[in-house]
């Protein structure tokens, strides 16, 4: 099939272009969120970049939606309607901001594209009214049992910690980094210690990195810490249970579901959490262990074969009720 879809979750894209079709991604000249393209990532030729002016001369099978305004984009650069001229479907990647059990999706009126969440805690959480939904979950290109877990500090993932605050946990770390310390790896992690009031050996911003080095760096330290409260499913914490890391996280959305005992602690008390990092400093190798569980886990239920095989089924059924409503 031809797909068309912008490039608007890397993460998430990074899974989605692997399969075996045609994955058409908009580009314009400022390369925005609205022409991004590849973005300079290293995907599959399969992954193509279109000239946002020539989508409409383009032959496209159907179209994966991020964002309500791509429907109206659609209509415009394509001449056609998605979900009525086109096969469609909407990747809700999010939890709801403004209110997290009363918030009707912005496609909540249509029953002609269906709504694909991509944690079961979204689909729960979501008023997504007469849409049809699905529930797809992630899938993570394996990077290999990297873990070493050779530095007795926590690695931390969040993008922007000081802006998000209390949505990504930045006010529970120097709870942790009081006993262990931190490395947070993200954009925007320059002034955390200073923000938070703690020295920068205990709480170290660690950058913005590729996704190659992030692996490596994370991989050197004893376990990751996910100290979100809302969120749809941070990748990272994927990522890092396949990489081998023992995981550490704060029982919210859809950790509980994501962390089997074995590969970690999941906890919404965050002194039990501090308490196992603790434990996991002083014992490498029940560290070790808890990793080897978490990525057994992550390969099974969020390998790239089983994403891809519910994205075809997916996309098979909605080009197959296209084809009878035209006939």
């Amino acid at each position: 099939m031809r797909i068309l879809a912008w490039h608007v979750h890397g993460g998430w894209m990074d899974a989605f272009v692997r399969g075996g079709h045609d994955y058409l991604l908009p580009v314009n000249a400022a390369r925005d969120a609205w022409g991004l393209g590849r973005g300079g990532r290293d995907w599959p030729a399969r992954a193509i970049e279109v000239a946002e002016d020539a989508l409409g001369d383009e032959a496209v099978d159907v179209i994966v939606l991020q964002r309500p305004q791509e429907l109206d984009r659609v209509t415009r650069l394509l001449g056609r309607r998605p979900g009525r001229d086109v096969p469609a479907v909407y990747v809700e990647h999010d939890t709801p901001k403004a209110e997290p059990v009363n918030q009707r999706h912005p496609l909540a009126d249509r029953d002609d594209i269906p709504i694909v969440h991509v944690t079961h805690f979204n689909r729960l959480m979501w008023d997504s009214g007469r849409a049809p939904t699905r529930v797809i979950e992630h899938g993570i290109p394996d990077p290999g049992h990297l873990y070493s877990g050779r530095l007795p500090r926590l690695a931390v993932a969040i993008n922007e910690p000081v802006r998000r605050w209390r949505v990504t946990g930045t006010d529970l770390l120097p709870g942790f980094a009081s006993s262990v310390p931190l490395d947070v790896f993200g954009m925007g992690t320059e002034g955390l210690p200073e923000r938070l009031g703690m020295p920068h050996d205990l709480v170290r911003p660690a950058g913005d990195l590729p996704p190659a080095a992030l692996h490596r760096e994370m991989a050197a330290r004893r376990a990751y810490l996910h100290p979100f409260r809302w969120t749809s499913l941070g990748l990272t914490l994927l990522e890092a249970m396949t990489m081998g890391m023992p995981v550490l996280a704060l029982a919210a959305t859809e950790g509980t579901r994501a962390v089997p005992p074995d590969a970690g602690v999941v906890s919404a008390d965050p002194d039990e959490l501090v308490d196992a990092a603790v434990r996991l400093m002083a014992d490498p190798d029940a560290a070790r262990a808890m990793g080897g569980a978490g990525r057994a886990f992550a390969l099974a239920h969020y390998g790239l074969d089983r994403f891809l095989g519910d994205w075809d089924l997916l996309l098979a059924e909605q080009r197959e009720t296209a084809a009878a409503v035209a006939s």
